[in-house]
């Protein structure tokens, strides 16, 4: 029989984590989540003789108190705690061995730090969830029952397989402090076409205060409102931080309005708002540590002298207290630019581990996301080692790589070779399901959501009281029913999946007639309900769990991501690329029993197959060109009476 512990005292926010986590799935909105501090993780599990990534413990503010059945090594690291061990003292990172039926009990986080791990000689045995034994709350899986540990929980251990050292070498330990320095990169979306060269400036020359309303998902700073180098996001949204969604990288700063936020593990993979710095993968450790009133200063380095996220002693240089460097790469984040067989081609930097390939100009166009999907498959199709992820956006695709197996310059050479062999766009055809799903029209989820924000963080936003008067203002309709007959006559193509985590697609209507254009919420808000329905800049999105979100609302419908499915038989994610989907009104009272009946496996989804051939779609164009621009013209009047109102109340910062 397995040895066990048993959580006497669970501490504040205790779960199991693996490392690197769930990896693959980026592309459907799971993050790979895992420890936010991977470095005092796998120094742990090293000393104990497991594997690096072996599943133990995180420990936010403060520690738990385990009771082991057997006698078993134990190994605390992270941010200074007290540990016990049947009441005595023992020192933290070195290695520990708790007697049988003892008990280890962790303290407080007395700082500097926010987290601590408790490693485990065998590691801990959990179910694996797509691949991983990490838990990730927010979607509800992995760990103990996808959630914190509680009281009386019992969590089985592995066997012992390596031998157990003395501890974590004083050398290998990280430097924890309350001022720090992260290494960044620059990009992807740097100045002068994002922000402004002061803007950026401002950003590497400013120190950032460590705001109370970060997690996991990202680390919310206190700084500086930029003044931006353009005067709106066009078609991504009215705000000039909006953009087309494309995939993120875990360490961006991302800037949700004029909000700059660090992307966590558990952060979201896609997503409509520009980033202007990406902290290494061998820096983003530091992420786990930051506490609220810390103060962080970006430090830019040469992605290619980025040190090995690989290396676990003195080549991480985790044991420096400050950043050494001679300065940034100096180009913006861009790192090549091309005339590609149908449109031009961007490539940007993510970090010194990831590459966004960018088609054509800032606008929506369909045929820029059939070139995103040829290239994809072209580069599924050729499996290139050292490449670890492929994400693709609205017009975007992102590449993540290990940079130790594969080097950015080498990657560029690659695209560049895949991008002279794809098929011209007009020979794309795909499969596309014609998906029917009900929605709840103004469903009373998010007007609480909308009350919450207007209590938790503001009441005097443009888009309040009520979402969807905005969408028509911001629009020049004459009613709201007006708003109800476009949303509910449009067919909106899946142009990209994880939009708002686990399946949620990011859609547009295929008829230009049908877009309706807004902006997203600035700042964004803390909570929006499971399954909500938004259109943010000419977006449709379907939230696929409850968490932050900035799209206006519509409505609410039913899932997107089977929680049912074990992911082993069965995807859990219900929608693909390229599916059609169209709606069906139903009240509220329906919508709560059709939710009830998919929680429950009793649900179906509606789908019929069929095609998407570009062709087509541009003879269409063609036929209604006239009217279709006439739409454009009078929505684009709109939106800038919109846009010049929200100048003249201070809403927007004029751009220099």
């Amino acid at each position: 029989m397995a040895a066990t512990l048993r959580v006497i005292r669970p501490g504040m926010q205790t779960t199991v984590q693996d490392w690197p986590g769930r990896v693959g799935y980026w592309h459907v909105g799971v993050p790979p989540s895992g420890p936010m501090d991977d470095l005092s993780f796998r120094l742990g599990n090293r000393a104990l003789g497991n594997p690096e990534g072996a599943a133990g413990l995180e420990c936010t503010l403060g520690g738990p108190a385990l009771r082991f059945d057997e006698p078993t090594w134990v190994c605390v690291t992270g941010a200074p705690v007290p540990v016990t061990v049947n009441g005595k003292p023992v020192r933290q990172w070195r290695s520990v061995l708790v007697p049988a039926g003892g008990v280890l009990d962790v303290g407080a986080v007395r700082g500097p730090g926010m987290r601590c791990y408790i490693l485990i000689a065998g590691g801990i045995e959990v179910p694996e969830y797509l691949g991983s034994r990490a838990t990730f709350t927010l979607g509800r899986f992995g760990g103990a029952a996808g959630r914190a540990l509680v009281a009386e929980d019992v969590l089985a251990l592995g066997a012992p397989l390596g031998r157990v050292t003395a501890g974590v070498a004083g050398d290998d330990q990280p430097v924890l402090t309350r001022r720090w320095e992260l290494a960044v990169t620059e990009g992807p979306h740097g100045a002068p076409e994002f922000f402004t060269r002061k803007d950026f400036d401002t950003i590497i020359g400013t120190d950032y205060e460590v705001h109370f309303n970060s997690d996991r998902t990202g680390v919310r700073l206190v700084g500086p409102k930029p003044q931006w180098a353009r005067p709106d996001g066009g078609e991504a949204g009215m705000h000039p931080s909006n953009i087309h969604d494309n995939a993120y990288s875990i360490g961006a700063l991302d800037f949700t309005g004029d909000t700059p936020i660090l992307l966590g593990p558990d952060g979201p993979s896609l997503g409509g708002f520009v980033c202007p710095v990406t902290v290494v993968a061998a820096e983003r450790w530091k992420l786990g540590q930051l506490t609220p009133g810390d103060i962080v200063r970006f430090v830019p380095v040469r992605s290619d002298r980025a040190a090995s996220l690989r290396e676990l002693g003195a080549e991480r240089r985790a044991s420096w207290p400050i950043v050494l460097s001679g300065g940034g790469d100096g180009d913006d984040g861009v790192l090549a630019r091309r005339d590609g067989a149908d449109t031009a081609v961007t490539y940007r930097r993510q970090g010194n581990d990831g590459v966004l390939i960018e088609y054509g100009d800032m606008t929506l166009d369909l045929e820029l996301r059939a070139r995103v999907h040829a290239l994809h498959q072209a580069l599924l199709e050729r499996a290139e080692p050292g490449v670890t992820e492929l994400t693709p956006g609205v017009r975007s695709l992102q590449v993540r790589t290990d940079p130790d197996r594969l080097p950015t310059r080498t990657l560029l050479e690659l695209l560049g070779e895949v991008e002279t062999e794809l098929p011209s766009a007009d020979e794309l055809v795909v499969p596309s399901r014609t998906v029917r799903m009900p929605l709840s029209w103004d469903d009373p989820s998010t007007r609480e959501a909308i009350t919450r924000y207007m209590h938790g963080v503001r009441a005097d936003a443009p888009w309040c009281p009520w979402n969807i008067e905005f969408i028509r203002r911001a629009n020049g309709l004459a009613t709201v029913d007006e708003v109800f007959d476009i949303v509910f006559d449009a067919e909106y193509l899946v142009l990209g999946l994880g939009d708002v985590y686990l399946g949620a697609p990011v859609a547009t209507p295929t008829d230009p007639r049908h877009r309706l254009v807004t902006t997203k919420y600035n700042p964004a808000r803390t909570w929006t309900p499971e399954n909500a329905v938004g259109i943010g800049g000419a977006y449709l999105c379907i939230y696929g769990m409850e968490g932050p979100g900035g799209y206006q609302f519509v409505g609410r419908t039913t899932q997107v991501w089977n929680h049912r499915s074990s992911g082993i038989s069965e995807d859990p994610w219900l929608l693909r690329y390229f599916d059609r989907i169209s709606w069906y009104p139903v009240s509220a009272d329906e919508l709560t029993d059709l939710r009830a009946d998919f929680a429950a496996g009793r649900g179906e989804l509606q789908a019929e197959d069929g095609e998407f051939r570009l062709a087509d779609y541009r003879a269409f164009l063609a036929d209604n060109a006239e009217s279709i621009e006439k739409f454009r013209a009078h929505q684009s009047e709109a939106f800038t009476a919109e846009r010049n109102s929200w100048r003249d109340s201070g809403e927007l910062t004029e751009a220099h």
